[in-house]
């Protein structure tokens, strides 16, 4: 239950985020709606899967998924291309993730 609470605010995020993109800077109204409501749902799920998982573990997944969905939404929706330096920066920080996922005594708990 857990990971699904943080999977949902991950979702919701990175939905809200392709909203943003999409409200062109608030000034589109069902984009700017569905921004506020998706970016609420997921601080929601956040703040429940925070219950159960340890904040600096749920916020590595969090940002790291996030930033990760992201960059594909911008391109495959957006059209919009990745060098290799952003290509490079998103595969550390996946890195990162997993590392202390999976050998950091942090993360388990």
């Amino acid at each position: 239950m857990k990971y699904l609470l943080l999977a949902l605010a991950i979702i919701f995020e990175v939905t809200g985020s392709g909203f943003m993109k999409a409200a062109d800077g608030f000034t589109k109204v069902f984009p700017t709606v569905m921004t506020c409501l998706s970016y609420i749902i997921s601080l929601c799920c956040f703040s429940m899967a925070l219950r159960y998982i340890p904040l600096g573990v749920a916020y590595a997944i969090w940002g790291g998924l996030g930033i990760v969905l992201t960059a594909i939404i911008s391109v495959v929706i957006f059209k919009q291309a990745l060098d290799a330096p952003a290509v490079i920066g998103i595969v550390l920080i996946v890195s990162g993730v997993v590392i202390m996922n999976f050998f950091s005594k942090t993360a388990s708990h």
